[in-house]
């Protein structure tokens, strides 16, 4: 295979460095949900779990810990979910027909921007951990530094996993829809009930038996799984409720997320061979 993809990779990186203002709101955003949300009810929600003791030997965190988690996943999610609103300028100003027919195969383009977009991910979400960590989130307690590594590298192995499947999804919307507000509405459809149906915010286990249905399909629980599993532990309780992960949990949510962005791929590869740009 050629190297064709990196040439779209390099020009995403470089859209992603020089929209500053782009940049700018899509770091402020989750900051600003752990700074206001997450610190002001944490005080509420820690004050009505207190009276529920935590079992001898595992750990009690947070709210602001426990939900630190469920924004590290929003941000991958908003970033992934727009990430492929590029191919929809490249569509409007006549560049995707040069790119379409040129000798480069068309499932490079959807590599190109499936990688600049698991990159900014990367990159928010690592901001977004430190930030957290200085206002006051217990993430990695106890680890050693080799278990803070292995911590950090699981967490990007399931961000991008999970980015991988929605730039394709993303990508595909915006191949197959033509206007700006089409797209936009389509994405903003899709943000909201994915973050509240998951296990972002709150635990599902109060959820009503169809919401956590919808739930156990959402890979956004997966996610959040993994992202707990390594930054806080397979076994604490936070709102008065215990999560114990198993490592067979953490394969089969890791597994989920590679059957999405298989999945998403396979949609975006036959979307990118059927389209005709005029």
């Amino acid at each position: 295979m050629g190297h064709e993809f990196l040439t779209v990779y390099w020009r995403e990186m470089i859209r992603f460095v020089r929209f500053r203002g782009q940049l700018f709101a899509s770091l402020v955003q989750p900051a600003l949900w752990l700074l206001l949300f997450g610190v002001a009810m944490t005080s509420n929600f820690d004050s009505m779990a207190s009276g529920t003791p935590a079992p001898p030997g595992v750990i009690s965190i947070d709210y602001l810990t426990f939900m630190t988690a469920g924004v590290i996943a929003m941000t991958a999610l908003f970033t992934s979910l727009f990430g492929g609103l590029s191919l929809l300028f490249d569509k409007n100003w006549g560049i995707m027909r040069e790119m379409l027919a040129s000798p480069m195969p068309r499932h490079h383009i959807q590599i190109g921007v499936g990688l600049g977009g698991v990159t900014k991910t990367f990159i928010q979400v690592m901001l977004i951990m430190v930030f957290g960590m200085l206002i006051g989130v217990s993430f990695f307690p106890g680890y050693s530094a080799i278990e803070v590594l292995v911590g950090v590298l699981g967490i990007l192995a399931f961000v991008g996993m999970f980015a991988l499947g929605f730039l394709f999804l993303s990508a595909t919307i915006s191949m197959r829809m033509e206007s700006m507000e089409s797209v936009q509405a389509m994405m903003t459809l899709l943000t909201l009930p994915l973050f509240f149906s998951s296990n972002a915010l709150y635990p599902v286990n109060n959820f009503p038996v169809w919401l956590q249905a919808i739930s156990t399909v959402n890979p956004l629980t997966y996610l959040v799984n993994g992202v707990r599993y390594f930054a806080i532990g397979s076994d604490f309780v936070s709102l008065g409720t215990e999560y114990a992960y198993s490592t067979n949990d953490i394969l089969i949510s890791f597994g989920a997320l590679v059957a999405f962005a298989v999945i998403m791929f396979l949609t975006a590869y036959h979307t990118f061979n059927k389209a005709t740009i005029a």
